[in-house]
């Protein structure tokens, strides 16, 4: 306890150099878990994106192709592309494990009410699709299989049309003009879908369809209405498309089955499709390549911060083999009244140990801080802060301390009780 007492008296007489020699643990901490928190918000903003989609679902989408080897199909202004009715069925009738596969169908790409008018995809789906995309209302109702078979002209909109079109007004009872080149449709707003998280991720790469800034009606009612073909104007030119499907959404019974079920549905379409025109995404292989991304990110880190921990050692240590020197009579004095080499060892390392201990505590206040602070003006997503980051920086510090202050602790045991009362 005598030994405890003077290591840590001797820290106190001598504050400025206590305080400049734990800087290396502080900001060698601190570093560790800034860096490890804010890769963790970060990661786990990617991650929910991603589970939003549905780690049970295979997303199937019409592309365009980029070329067309038809030489007579190219020379008219009809093109026909995408997934087809057929693969629906194949898939329904060859493929195991498959829970539900829903359609979707898009109708037109612009919309209006009054004298506002915005660009919003409008799709035909089933009442299934908003449980396979994670989705519900937040006023009004969803589609129901009623709705479906009746054909009726309602529509459900999302967040960002119900800002875009009826402002500081409730939009459920109103109508929404579908506007295509053959004419103008009137739905009724019977829902409004609460705001989704995966709007504004395809910069991060997760997905393309913005679900704010669309709008559903019932399957049958498009088909019935529009049939499959679209007339835009591209260029200063009218093209006419024929797509009889724009998606698919294939949900899997377990995820165990996805990756293989995925595989399967990957050589229908290659089967059945000369030209790339579509797109097979698996939310559950992009989650299983993020996590890994995560993984080595927080690897990668945390070895870099670590690095400042290994600075933080090497000064504890220049410090306290200094300190030696500068104490060499003192330590002589005390040999001769009776001190074990052991008393000494334990006097020294008492003192790195409450050093980087000290350290490491303010190290920990000053992660949290700085990792708040980053994220807020940097305008990331918020940082993360696990338990685990802060134990493994702390007990690191602690570890630090002891090692790097075992080797001066040693040597000022190791001086000659003689020697050391003549040092001058």
């Amino acid at each position: 306890m005598e030994t405890i007492r003077l290591g840590v008296n001797n820290l106190r007489l001598h504050k400025l150099r206590s305080l400049l020699t734990a800087l290396g643990i502080i900001f060698g901490v601190a570093a560790v878990i800034c860096m490890l928190s804010i890769s963790e918000g970060a990661s786990a903003d990617e991650l929910r994106m991603i589970q939003l989609l549905g780690t049970q679902n295979i997303i199937v989408s019409s592309i365009k192709p980029q070329s067309n080897t038809d030489a007579s199909q190219r020379n008219t202004s009809m093109l026909q592309y995408g997934i087809k009715y057929r693969d629906l069925k194949l898939i329904e009738e060859t493929i195991p494990h498959v829970g539900s596969i829903v359609p979707l169908k898009e109708v037109a790409s612009s919309v209006r009410r009054h004298e506002r008018k915005m660009q919003a995809r409008v799709l035909g789906t089933m009442p299934e699709f908003f449980q396979a995309v994670n989705a519900s209302a937040q006023r009004g109702r969803l589609l129901t299989s009623l709705d479906n078979t009746d054909k009726k002209p309602i529509c459900i909109i999302g967040d960002e049309v119900r800002r875009e079109l009826f402002a500081y007004e409730d939009p459920v009872g109103q109508d929404v003009l579908v506007e295509r080149m053959e004419g103008t449709t009137a739905y009724t707003v019977v829902g409004v879908l609460k705001p989704m998280q995966t709007a504004g991720a395809p910069r991060r790469g997760v997905e393309e369809r913005n679900m704010n800034g669309e709008i559903y009606i019932p399957f049958d009612t498009a088909t019935t209405l529009y049939g499959d073909m679209m007339m835009r104007y591209s260029s200063g030119s009218r093209e006419f498309t024929e797509t009889e499907l724009s998606g698919l959404y294939v949900t899997v019974d377990e995820v165990e089955n996805v990756i293989p079920v995925s595989e399967m549905v990957a050589r229908v379409f290659s089967h059945n499709h000369e030209n790339l025109d579509y797109d097979v995404r698996v939310p559950l292989r992009s989650l299983q390549l993020a996590e890994r991304k995560k993984r080595n990110s927080q690897y990668l880190l945390g070895f870099i911060a670590g690095i400042s921990l290994l600075v933080g050692g090497i000064g504890i240590m220049n410090i306290m083999l200094a300190t030696v020197t500068e104490r060499t009579r003192e330590i002589g004095i005390r040999r001769a009244l009776g001190a074990k080499r052991r008393h000494i060892t334990t006097q020294f390392l008492i003192e790195t140990t409450v050093l980087s201990t000290a350290g490491g505590l303010c190290g920990i206040a000053l992660g949290y801080a700085g990792s708040s602070v980053i994220t807020h003006m940097a305008q990331w997503g918020a940082a993360i802060i696990q338990p685990w980051a802060v134990a493994i920086s702390f007990g690191l510090s602690v570890i630090v301390g002891i090692f790097f202050g075992m080797y001066p602790a040693m040597t000022a045991a190791r001086l000659d009780p003689i020697e050391a009362l003549r040092y001058e």
